[in-house]
C-alpha cells in the first residue's frame, strides 16, 4: 500500500526488513539470556528472595499502602491540574491581551521548570511559611509540583485541541448568534475533547510516574520508595524493583486501556444519528406515497 507519506517496500526492502528483524530479536534474546544468567549467578532467583511476595505481610505493610499513596497523589494532581489547565488554555485564546499575555507567561514559566525543582521548592515553602505538619507536607509538595507543571502542559493540550478544529465550527456558531463563551463551551470544547483525550491520558501516565520523584527526594511514601524499606527488611533489592516495575506497568496499562475504551465510546456516540424512527412511524412512511401531480396543459 502506497500513500503520500509511505512507499510500499519492494522485494529487496522486504528481505532487508526481515533480516533486520531477525537480527534485532537475536540481539535482544542474547541480552535477556545474559541478564538472566547474571541474576542466577548472583542468587537473585533464590526462593528466599521471592517468598515475601507470596505473603500478605509484604503487600499489606509495604506495597499496597505505597500504591495507595501513589494513586492518591496522582488523583489529586489530576483533579486540580485538569480544570486549571483548561482555564489557562482557554485564556491563551482570549481576544483580550490583558488575559492572553499573563496566561501565556504563567504557562511558559511553569512548563520550563523541571517538576522536581517545583516539588523541592514547594516543600521548602510549606516548611518555612505554613503550619503543615511533617507527616502530610510531602504529599502537599508532590501534589503542588505536579499541579503546577502538568496544568501548564495540559493548557497547551487544550489550546492545541481547540485550534485543531475547523474554523467553520466557530463561524457557524457566530452565524446563529452565539457569543464567544457560548461557542467555546457548547461547540468547541465538546468536539475537542475527543482530540485531546489521548494526550490527556498520556499526561496522566506521566503524573503517575512523576510521583516517584517525591519519594526519592522529599520522603513521600509512594510506590518506588517502598523499595527502600521493603528491600531493607527482606534483603531482596532486585526482586523488589522487579515487582514494583510490574505494578507500574499494570497500572499504566489499565489507564491507557480505559482511555482507549472511553475514546471509542465518545467517537461512537458522535457517529450516532439523531431521532429514532419506530415501527409505527416506518409503516406510515411506507403507506404514504408521493403526492399526486397534475399535468397542466397549456393550450391556445
Amino acid at each position: 500500500m502506497t500513500s503520500v507519506l509511505y512507499d510500499a517496500p519492494g522485494p529487496k526492502a522486504k528481505k532487508r526488513n526481515i533480516v533486520y528483524t531477525v537480527a534485532f530479536v537475536a540481539v535482544m534474546a542474547l541480552v535477556a539470556w545474559w541478564l538472566v544468567s547474571v541474576m542466577v549467578d548472583k542468587g537473585q532467583f533464590e526462593w528466599a528472595k521471592w517468598k515475601p511476595f507470596t505473603t500478605s505481610e509484604a503487600w499489606e505493610t509495604y506495597l499496597l499502602p505505597a500504591l495507595g499513596n501513589t494513586l492518591k497523589a496522582a488523583a489529586l494532581a489530576l483533579v486540580i491540574a485538569l480544570p486549571l489547565g483548561a482555564l489557562f488554555g482557554i485564556a491563551r485564546l482570549s481576544d483580550h491581551k490583558w488575559v492572553r499575555v499573563p496566561a501565556g507567561v504563567v504557562v511558559e514559566f511553569f512548563r520550563a521548570i523541571p517538576v522536581l525543582i517545583l516539588m523541592l521548592f514547594a516543600n521548602e515553602l510549606y516548611a518555612s511559611f505554613t503550619d503543615v505538619s511533617n507527616d502530610i507536607r510531602p504529599l502537599y509538595a508532590v501534589v503542588t509540583g505536579l499541579v503546577l507543571y502538568n496544568a501548564s502542559v495540559l493548557a497547551e493540550v487544550v489550546r492545541a485541541g481547540i485550534l485543531s478544529l475547523p474554523k467553520g465550527q466557530t463561524e457557524a456558531a457566530q452565524a446563529i448568534g452565539l457569543r464567544k463563551g457560548q461557542t467555546m463551551t457548547n461547540v468547541l470544547l465538546p468536539q475537542a475533547v475527543t482530540a485531546m483525550l489521548p494526550a490527556i491520558v498520556s499526561q496522566l501516565v506521566v503524573i503517575v510516574k512523576d510521583t516517584a520523584l517525591g519519594g526519592a527526594l522529599i520522603g513521600y511514601a509512594e510506590l518506588l520508595r517502598s523499595v527502600r524499606t521493603m528491600s531493607g527488611f527482606y534483603a531482596n533489592v532486585i526482586p523488589t524493583f522487579i515487582v514494583v516495575a510490574v505494578l507500574y506497568i499494570l497500572l499504566n496499562f489499565l489507564l491507557t486501556s480505559f482511555a482507549s475504551w472511553l475514546e471509542r465510546r465518545i467517537r461512537g456516540g458522535k457517529r450516532s444519528t439523531g431521532a429514532v424512527v419506530g415501527a409505527a412511524q416506518l409503516d406510515e412512511l411506507e403507506t404514504v406515497g408521493p403526492e399526486p401531480t397534475t399535468d397542466k396543459k397549456t393550450g391556445p
